[in-house]
């Protein structure tokens, strides 16, 4: 069973029982479990950036990865070490949990951020369903 590494609960919901799911809290605890899934032989099975929604732009984020290890697939590996390089994170600090972003087209003060929680629940289950979108449309692309 190939592996599901997200922290989208949406992702988490409608893939369990049809793929592994290891879930974290941020997309960069995803994207650095992906890697180390890379670095044991896992075959990176869609791109860490699908749709082109940059980590620090997107607070969810889905990547698939192959069931079995082997030997390192450097094409993967270079994969996940630029989807990680472009998306800007370097460390778990540098993205903000998704209760931290301000609401769409309601930007405060630079260093002003609402507290966590604070966006709507609506906001956050917007964003969880492009993830889930971009990942289904992606494995079904693959499927096909």
């Amino acid at each position: 069973m190939d592996i599901i590494v997200t922290n989208n609960p949406l992702a988490e919901a409608r893939f369990r029982g049809r793929f592994r799911i290891e879930a974290f809290g941020t997309p960069f605890e995803v994207l650095r479990r992906a890697r180390d899934l890379v670095h044991a032989g896992h075959v990176l099975l869609t791109h860490p950036l699908h749709g082109g929604v940059k980590t620090g732009q997107a607070r969810f984020k889905t990547v698939l990865v192959s069931e079995t290890g082997g030997e390192v697939d450097v094409p993967s590996l270079r994969m996940i070490e630029e989807g990680i390089r472009l998306s800007g994170c370097s460390a778990p600090g540098d993205l903000p949990a998704p209760g931290d972003l301000p609401a769409f087209g309601d930007l405060p003060a630079p260093g002003d951020l609402p507290a966590p929680g604070d966006l709507p629940a609506q906001f956050l289950a917007d964003m969880q369903m492009v993830d889930y979108e971009l990942i289904k449309a992606a494995l079904d692309n693959r499927e096909s």
